[in-house]
């Protein structure tokens, strides 16, 4: 879908634009200017849980950990050059963008049970096993942070499928 031209947009949609541009230094990606000129209220109820969860215990690289693995197992190459270039941002290194996008170790014990278990919901169905709540609960995450990951593997999901539906252009370099 052609987006328009985000400075002639009106009414709602200028205003989540506006939002859009506060929080993000001026720019909207590629993947909020369609959904906010499709569905505004979509786009607000997608920053309002983001806000959320930035004031939630996960810290940014979990967030972009999960987003990351979430959008290459999705297979969207909007979200995975986003979230590869917002993961260097918050200070993921390089080596371990590239093993969280395989599902590989890093190096990083608490990061590395982290994969395991996002990788695991997203692989199977039906109820999670008490083995797998044993070993990310023992990498030191609280049931509180078990839900801040599922808000956050839903948010992944959302716009991994919305950009597949839409067929969005990337907008962030490349992933190598």
């Amino acid at each position: 879908m052609a987006i328009p031209d985000i400075t002639s947009a009106t009414g709602a949609t200028a205003d989540i634009y506006a939002r859009v541009k506060k929080i993000s230094g001026g720019r909207v990606p590629n993947t909020y200017a369609a959904l906010g000129y499709l569905v505004p209220a979509s786009l607000a109820a997608v920053l309002d849980a983001q806000g959320t969860l930035n004031s939630g215990s996960l810290s940014r690289q979990e967030h972009e950990t999960i987003k990351l693995l979430v959008s290459e197992k999705t297979g969207c190459d909007v979200c995975v050059a986003a979230h590869s270039f917002v993961g260097k941002l918050v200070g993921l290194p390089v080596d371990s963008l590239r093993a969280i996008r395989a599902g590989q170790p890093t190096g990083d014990a608490r990061r590395d049970a982290l994969v395991r278990f996002v990788s695991h919901l997203h692989s199977t169905s039906g109820t999670t096993s008490e083995d797998e709540f044993n070993a990310i609960r023992a990498a030191g995450y609280t049931d509180i942070q078990l839900a801040e990951i599922s808000l956050t593997i839903a948010l992944g999901i959302f716009t991994n499928t919305f950009n597949r539906i839409n067929g969005t252009d990337v907008d962030f370099p490349p992933v190598k």
